[in-house]
């Protein structure tokens, strides 16, 4: 026999083989690993992540434009309402202050001088004037009877009587001149005036005191900082954050919940908390309030629960990202299977249960689930075993063998 027909013979004798293995190994019954079905409290349960934040707080900001020439605090500082956490460059602010200060004293030392008519000076001279006048209208009158005399034994014309007369109206007209600059020194419009300069000052030292004042930045509430985005020598400007104060020792919880698993989270639920930077500790606490909004985050649309922790040692810190398991429901004495087990056909849900070394469709009702098991509420008892998932497909019928 030549080379070639005896290469050729072993080819159809292989495929022959192989043809016989393939159709052996496809009416043979496939090794399927089973599950009993058990009696067992489930817990059903949500996971998902959460954003921690203080219970309260307060966000601070500048209140005005200027260099940071001390930061008095820390990160994760325990601090007082007033207690100093940043101060500005406060030396234009001094300067303004002593300057209306200043200003002040001088517009109510001006408004004092009014009120009292005056400077003693002014009084003094005006005062002098009268008395000069009274002795000049005392002489004038003599003169003026004088002349009268005079005229009436014709030594003295008419003219010189009403000149003398004249001289004597003239002075009383000076002294009543001068009485009436004595009693009304200061008027009214002086007084009005004076008092608004020493209100105009007023209202500028304030200023200057409250921009001194906001130099000073402080703590508005008893709690801890726990955000500080500022550094010594940075310029601020009015309205830049400075830091945030919060009460850290009770957490708020922000919980994610994607929104086709919103329906299984309810208020009063209790939450578990665990922290990966801190494995092995636990936080609990319920749901307070439930989402009002569902928004996107990244790929995901999510509703964001709120639940309240207790951080009694300060471990958990505000800003971090955990994660959040929500107990929804736990089923005591249930029997349950695992979700691996469960399949859907024909539209309906049910398990492959062994019978007799086959296997036997059976729809079964489904309630309670965790990550790995489910209750079963109709359809099987306790002890069946049920099929889980192979690469091979399973029917109705089919015989099987259990694996090991």
């Amino acid at each position: 026999m030549s080379r070639t027909r005896l290469t050729l013979l072993l080819i159809i004798l292989l495929g022959i083989g192989l043809a016989v293995w393939i159709h052996e190994r496809s009416t043979a019954a496939p090794a399927v690993p089973f599950a009993k079905v058990q009696r067992e409290t489930l817990v059903s349960s949500l996971t998902t992540n959460a954003k921690i934040e203080p219970s309260s707080w307060t966000p601070i900001h500048a209140e005005r434009a200027g260099l940071v020439e001390r930061l008095a605090v820390h990160r994760g500082q325990a601090v007082r309402k007033g207690d100093l956490i940043a101060e500005l460059t406060s030396g234009d602010a001094r300067a303004e202050v002593a300057a209306g200060e200043a200003a002040l004293a001088e517009a109510r030392a001006q408004l004092e001088t009014v009120l009292h008519g005056g400077t003693a000076q002014a009084k003094v001279d005006i005062a002098n004037e009268i008395a000069r006048n009274q002795l000049d209208l005392e002489a004038a009158q003599r003169d003026y009877e004088i002349t009268k005399r005079l005229a009436a034994k014709q030594a003295a014309t008419g003219q010189d009587l009403v000149d003398a007369g004249q001289r004597v109206e003239r002075i009383k007209e000076v002294i009543a001149g001068l009485e009436k600059k004595r009693v009304a020194l200061v008027d009214v419009p002086d007084r009005a005036s004076a008092g608004a300069k020493v209100h105009e000052a007023e209202a500028t030292l304030e200023q200057a005191r409250l921009k001194l004042e906001r130099s000073a930045i402080r703590a508005p509430m008893n709690g801890t900082v726990y955000d500080l985005p500022i550094r010594q020598g940075a310029f601020l400007n009015a309205g830049d954050p400075v830091a945030s104060v919060g009460d850290v020792e009770k957490l708020q919880v922000r919980i994610q919940v994607d929104e086709p698993e919103l329906g299984r989270v309810g208020v009063g639920m209790p939450v578990t908390v665990t922290w990966d930077a801190l494995p092995g500790r636990q936080w609990q606490g319920t749901v307070e309030k439930m989402p009002t909004e569902v928004t996107p985050v990244g790929t995901r649309q999510v509703g964001v629960a709120l639940a309240t922790i207790d951080n009694p040692d300060l471990k958990l810190v505000p800003g971090t990202n955990v994660n959040v398991e929500v107990t929804s429901q736990v089923v005591a004495a249930g029997l349950t299977i695992p979700k691996e087990a469960i399949r859907t056909e024909g539209g309906k849900t049910g398990v492959y249960l062994l019978r007799d070394g086959r296997v036997e469709w059976r729809p079964i009702q489904l309630g309670a689930s965790s990550i790995t098991r489910a209750v079963v509420l109709t359809g099987l008892a306790e002890r069946d075993q049920v099929a889980l998932r192979t690469e091979r497909p399973l029917h109705n019928g089919q015989p099987v063998r259990l694996t090991e």
